[in-house]
């Protein structure tokens, strides 16, 4: 489009995203892929500090004349190895927005994966605590990369009407990580040399190698180039990603909407220097409902609350719980079993969060986990000792992780990619998800703490802090998430807008950008053309 473009637009709400074909679905699907990495390394990581090898290695303990409840790591060997891959994730997160908006959001997740390799290169070579931390904390800087971008470039290409279950394919595919870790981890337990932990690090070289090589071959987000002022580029890529050619009106009244809501947006957002853009994100009052600043506190304390439900305690801490219980035979195999409850669970959450919607999803699955884990709690204070309580203590868990896998599990993700206008997204969505990583850090490193017989011995008592902190994130859903099913991410803008969390699902569109912004040229009844200088 060498001097102008002219985009055919229209008012009509429902002709604002162009139908989808079956080639755009497996395209947004394959991004999800990089779920992979989150998930394998919670799931590995929870194992291998139960390995005798390991713990041998790191300790020098013999497990042969070391008592058993005291062959063990440290709570603060526990606490540094976990928590120091999310203190590198949290940095890799806030870098990232910068350079998905100077190199592009595709890019950005390929040099994530390459950062990945390197790191997990330092881990597979350690024999000693120093490199193994070291290595983690480099692979995190990869897997802030891309855990941070893919969220932001999956809800940029995906269809309105299924963008929450292709963005919930994120929260599946990290499931689908930390069961293919603890299988692994199943295998190698009781070899008796470093390829027992070795090869569960290694293999993440594979998944980073698959989800690297596959993007190449995808097209980068059409916001990114409207962002860049290149809509020639941007109506090429709306054309691969709907299966329609780029004049047709489907592209042309799409890629008008994106424009109108990008131009009306900067209107509202002036672009500066680099400290502005990220200075954008903390303009507006808290009165003011659509507020960057709203915008920017509900992603990062959305993901937040996510770390509160304690899912991770049972990933990261889960074998090393099961084990300190002393009344679980085979704490590996009860691993293996939780994660297969989180796998099967979490495709129910492709139907529910189209069908049910985001927010209510989130209010009944805050409470559903509240319930069991307060439950979880009061069995193990009262009768913990008895085989029969642990049982149903071990169910309640498995009930308590189908309910996060179904709810905050992808919910969390797939509002944070929603919320944020186009100027500022990549930060916000960089943001949300340090904020992830940054929780993710401070629940690894208290954790120890708070469960190691060596520390606090909480035990079964730690899920009455998970259940309490359940408890704020059933309020926060109910008075602070909105309902954003169904909507295009420019109309998300408009709601958000328009109305309070509590009212959002009763919103429906009304008008288009496109049409509001007055940028028109000629009139009919069903649509305008407008000219918009490239």
């Amino acid at each position: 489009m060498p001097g102008g473009s002219v985009l055919i637009v229209t008012s009509d709400v429902n002709r604002v995203e162009a139908p989808v074909t079956l080639k755009a679905y497996f395209m947004c699907a394959f991004a999800a892929f990089g779920g992979i990495f989150f998930g394998y390394d919670a799931g590995y990581i929870s194992s291998v500090m139960g390995m005798n090898y390991f713990i041998t290695l790191l300790t020098g303990l013999d497990p042969k004349t070391t008592p058993k409840n005291q062959f063990s790591l440290p709570s603060w060997k526990k606490s540094a190895i976990t928590s120091i891959l999310s203190a590198g994730t949290f940095f890799g997160a806030l870098m990232a927005g910068d350079v998905a908006d100077y190199a592009g959001r595709r890019i950005t997740i390929i040099l994530g994966c390459i950062v990945v390799i390197v790191g997990v290169i330092l881990q597979t070579a350690s024999a000693s605590f120093g490199l193994l931390v070291a290595g983690r904390l480099v692979a995190g800087f990869g897997v802030g990369f891309v855990s941070a971008i893919i969220i932001l470039y999956m809800s940029e290409i995906a269809p309105r009407k299924v963008r929450g279950s292709l963005v919930s394919g994120y929260q599946f595919c990290v499931t689908i990580g930390i069961l293919l870790a603890s299988c692994v981890d199943y295998g190698t337990q009781n070899r008796t040399d470093s390829g027992s932990y070795r090869i569960p690090i290694a293999i993440q070289i594979a998944w980073a190698i698959i989800l690297g090589a596959g993007l190449l071959f995808l097209p980068e987000s059409p916001r990114y180039f409207v962002k860049k002022d290149r809509l020639d580029k941007a109506a090429e890529v709306l054309s691969r990603l709907r299966g329609h050619p780029r004049d047709s009106d489907y592209i042309q009244q799409e890629l008008a909407e994106i424009v109108a809501n990008n131009e009306y947006e900067l209107q509202l957002i002036p672009q500066g220097n680099y400290f502005d853009s990220w200075f954008n994100c903390f303009k507006g009052g808290l009165r003011n409902r659509s507020s960057n600043l709203r915008r920017t506190i509900l992603g990062t304390s959305m993901q937040m609350m996510q770390q509160w439900t304690g899912i991770n305690f049972i990933f990261y801490f889960g074998t090393t719980f099961f084990q300190e219980l002393g009344t679980i035979s085979n704490p590996f195999l009860m691993g293996l079993i939780t994660t297969l409850v989180n796998v099967c669970s979490t495709p129910v959450s492709f139907w529910a969060i189209e069908k049910v919607g985001r927010r209510a999803l989130m209010v009944w699955g805050a409470l559903a986990m509240l319930v069991c884990e307060f439950t979880v709690a009061i069995i193990g204070v009262t009768d913990g000792q008895n085989p029969s309580a642990v049982k149903a203590m071990i169910s309640l868990i498995c009930i308590y992780i189908f309910f996060f896998a179904t709810t905050w599990g992808p919910g969390a993700w797939v509002v944070i990619g929603e919320i944020f206008p186009l100027p500022i997204r990549s930060r916000g969505v960089a943001l949300s998800t340090a904020s992830n990583w940054l929780w993710s850090c401070v629940m690894a490193v208290i954790t120890p703490y708070m469960v190691g017989t060596d520390k606090g011995n909480l035990g079964a008592r730690v899920f009455f802090i998970w259940g309490a902190l359940c408890t704020c994130c059933f309020f926060y859903a109910y008075f602070l998430i909105p309902e954003t099913k169904g909507l295009t991410l420019e109309q998300v803008d408009r709601m958000m807008e328009e109305c309070t969390p509590r009212t959002s699902s009763k919103w429906v569109p009304h008008s288009t950008f496109a049409a509001d912004m007055g940028l028109t040229k000629e009139k009919s009844t069903e649509q305008v053309t407008i000219e918009h200088k490239v």
